[in-house]
């Protein structure tokens, strides 16, 4: 009954099935192995001590950035230079702006230092100004920001000396020095009082920027995704095993039916007719 099985068109039905089964299993296998290293790596960066228990080091021995020195605090000595507004910031559900100033450092390139937060709208707000002369900072590491991280505006059309993403390659182009591919935000933001003369009159003292979780060490919604990703793919599996075991029923009913005369086997019907033929009386 299920010789059918061995016709060239259930060859190819059958090859299909025998790729596809361990291609499913095999994708959802990795889907969650992804899984498995996001929760790895979110229950080690909770392990980890809080930035401010951690002693400073030298911000070249903690470059490139990655999730290991990603909230390391960071020394750095310059001189600051220019400053941008970064708009459209929240801090405690509050709209406000990024003040970010570029640390010219002995190197000659310069580190965007995110010297605090303001409520506001940026342009239209008093800042304080920035310590002028030799400066050494202590601010917690972070990596360049990109499009998909929280809070950037990637659409453009800012004033001049405002932008939307802290990184090097946006701020490159706007000043005329090489960029560190990182910044830092200062653990004790400058004051009025702590910018000293210089400081703008009326201005509000600026608020710490509290330091963001390295990308990918967090149960975010990528996460759920690989789960979700992880079980489509054995859904898939499934799907193809149960269309084949019908398909298979299907076959071998319809195989069945013709071996007990319930219905006609439609590939001898051409021959009867052949058979037939003769017997059919002639046109006059």
């Amino acid at each position: 009954m299920y010789r059918f099985l061995l016709t060239p068109r259930w060859w190819g039905i059958n090859l299909f099935v025998v790729l596809a089964i361990p291609f499913c299993v095999f994708m959802g296998t990795w889907q969650l192995g992804r899984f498995e290293d996001r929760v790895q790596t979110h229950e080690a960066a909770d392990k980890q001590p809080a930035p401010g228990t951690r002693t400073a080091k030298p911000l070249d021995e903690l470059l490139p950035v990655d999730t290991v020195t990603s909230g390391r605090p960071a020394t750095a000595t310059g001189r600051y230079a220019d400053q941008f507004l970064v708009p459209g910031r929240k801090l405690d559900d509050r709209n406000g702006f990024y003040v970010v100033d570029m640390l010219r450092t002995d190197s000659g390139k310069a580190l965007p230092v995110v010297r605090g937060w303001l409520p506001g709208k940026a342009g239209h707000t008093s800042v304080p100004a920035a310590p002028t002369g030799d400066v050494t900072v202590t601010g917690d590491l972070q990596a360049s920001e990109n499009p998909a991280t929280a809070g950037v505006d990637a659409t453009g059309g800012l004033p001049d000396g405002q932008v939307g993403m802290i990184s090097a390659a946006s701020l490159v182009n706007l000043v005329p020095y090489d960029v560190y591919d990182a910044w830092v935000t200062l653990q004790q933001p400058d004051t009025p009082a702590a910018a000293g003369a210089g400081a703008a009159k009326g201005a509000a003292a600026l608020r710490p920027v509290p330091a963001a979780a390295a990308q990918g060490t967090g149960l975010d919604l990528k996460a759920f995704q690989n789960l979700g990703y992880l079980c489509e793919w054995f859904v898939f599996a499934a799907f193809v095993l149960f269309m084949w075991f019908r398909l298979v029923r299907r076959e071998a009913e319809a195989v069945r039916d013709v071996r007990l005369g319930l219905v006609a086997d439609t590939d001898a019907t051409p021959d009867r007719d052949a058979d037939t033929g003769p017997d059919t009386p002639a046109a006059p």
